[in-house]
């Protein structure tokens, strides 16, 4: 039997299902939220190169490098804004949690993000 691992981003879906077929190509985000949680399962999977793909290339870096210290643990969504189909930019605010060296820790950012060749892209932390 096939196991089917929840996905990471917190929605009530299989992994395979929801944020994996993101990342693997198979479709693209619709929206910014959507980006938004396909990033974090990206590092809760420890995707680096998805990441990469999914950041604006105008403030992408040339590499990203991941901490295998950390075990991400659930995704909150905090505040959106615009981000729909219809849209060219929105924001999606938000709290990661993890655990770190057997401490339990969070991020929190309000994420920018655009759209660069028709599909959602992480521009950056908004000013």
């Amino acid at each position: 039997m096939v196991k089917r691992t929840a996905c990471p981003c917190g929605l009530d879906a299989v992994y395979a299902d929801c944020c994996g077929g993101i990342h693997d190509g198979r479709r693209q985000a619709a929206t910014a939220e959507q980006l938004m949680r396909s990033r974090y399962s990206a590092f809760a999977v420890r995707d680096a190169q998805y990441l990469l793909r999914s950041w604006y290339s105008a403030t992408r870096p040339r590499e990203l490098h991941l901490e295998d210290d950390i075990e991400w643990t659930s995704l909150e969504i905090l505040n959106t804004t615009a981000g729909t189909a219809f849209h060219t930019e929105g924001t999606v605010e938000f709290r990661a949690n993890y655990i770190a060296d057997s401490q339990p820790g969070d991020q929190s950012e309000n994420s920018h993000f655009v759209r660069e060749n028709g599909n959602w892209v992480y521009d950056g932390p908004v000013s």
